[in-house]
């Protein structure tokens, strides 16, 4: 499997497409509800850290190509943009 990254999703409930390359065929998977702000947009830590309390139960999956893990770790990851969000993913998981 590999992540070949992200791009705007043309569902206009969700804010991210991920787009992952799986035994010769590419598979996507949309993220982010484009109704909610999310940590790259507030850079608020307090925010951040409720709703990784919140959502860590979605890592339980062990599956980084699912809805939960990509929101969890781009949309709220570490830093306050999502290139150094998706760099940090990419490093982690592929």
């Amino acid at each position: 499997m590999r992540f070949l990254g992200i791009t705007k999703s043309p569902n206009p409930k969700k804010k991210w497409r991920a787009t992952f390359e799986k035994d010769g065929r590419e598979t996507h998977t949309d993220f982010g509800d484009s109704a909610m702000e999310d940590y790259t947009q507030h850079h608020d830590n307090q925010r951040r850290e409720n709703y990784r309390s919140r959502h860590a139960k979605d890592l339980k999956t062990g599956d980084p190509t699912r809805a939960g893990f990509l929101s969890y770790y781009i949309n709220w990851g570490d830093y306050g943009s999502i290139k150094a969000n998706t760099l940090a993913y990419r490093r982690k998981f592929f």
